[in-house]
């Protein structure tokens, strides 16, 4: 099946701004992103104005299009309302799902899990989109559905570096993730909402220690700080 040019850009874009390809606040260049896809201007605003809808771009008047931008005030809003959301979602899904919402929901659990053990940190974070979509879509909620896919976007942005652990201790919390998700489609496909909900927050605990280590960098040598005194 051929993919217009227009879709292809949409798709792109998408990719590039959860891969970090494009830096949140990054400005976009229409002549540039055109040219590059192909587009004329007309159709490609159209692409601008439906990322800007579900919150990959922010649409400045007479500015052009930037890249979401993820600063404190977004962060502390995804760490308050990530587990309220992505637990009623999960509940939601074991409770109303449907017999063909659960292979595309299994195809995601093992591309997530085939990702991780080849080390390719990009695909991973991908499929773990993927998956937490995938549950949502099972949930049928249109009232929380536009909030999860505005979450997702930060929420993966963020996990780029939970899928390239370095130390013991960060594989072995990777290793986690794969079996939370394993258990969720268990839990789901079982209609069991309690389940589904405490793997849920298992996993979103993770996750929030992750982000809370990356905000509480390591301190610096006593070396470093003293050349730094000094220079």
């Amino acid at each position: 099946m051929t993919v217009s040019r227009k879709t292809a850009c949409l798709e792109d874009l998408r990719m590039r701004i959860l891969k970090l390809e494009l830096a949140p606040g990054a400005e976009l260049d229409e002549t540039q992103v055109a040219t590059a896809y192909g587009l004329s201007r007309t159709p490609l605003r159209e692409v601008f104005q439906v990322l800007g809808g579900e919150g990959y771009l922010r649409l400045e008047h007479n500015r052009g299009a930037r890249v979401a931008a993820m600063d404190l005030a977004a962060l502390r809003c995804l760490l308050q309302t990530g587990p309220l959301l992505l637990a009623t979602m999960a509940r939601q899904a074991a409770e109303h799902r449907g017999e063909a919402a659960l292979p595309p929901l299994r195809d995601a659990q093992a591309g997530f899990a085939a990702a991780t053990e080849e080390g390719d940190a990009a695909a991973a974070a991908l499929f773990n989109h993927s998956f937490h979509t995938q549950v949502a879509c099972m949930a049928s909620n249109p009232y929380l559905m536009p909030a999860l896919r505005r979450l997702l976007i930060d929420h993966t942005r963020l996990t780029q570096g939970f899928f390239q652990p370095v130390k013991k201790k960060e594989k072995k919390q990777l290793r986690k993730v794969s079996q939370h998700h394993a258990t969720l489609t268990d839990a789901i496909t079982a209609q069991d909402a309690e389940a589904a909900v405490s793997t849920t927050l298992q996993n979103w605990d993770l996750f929030r220690e992750r982000i809370e280590k990356l905000m509480t960098p390591e301190a610096l040598p006593i070396s470093v700080e003293a050349a730094a005194a000094t220079a």
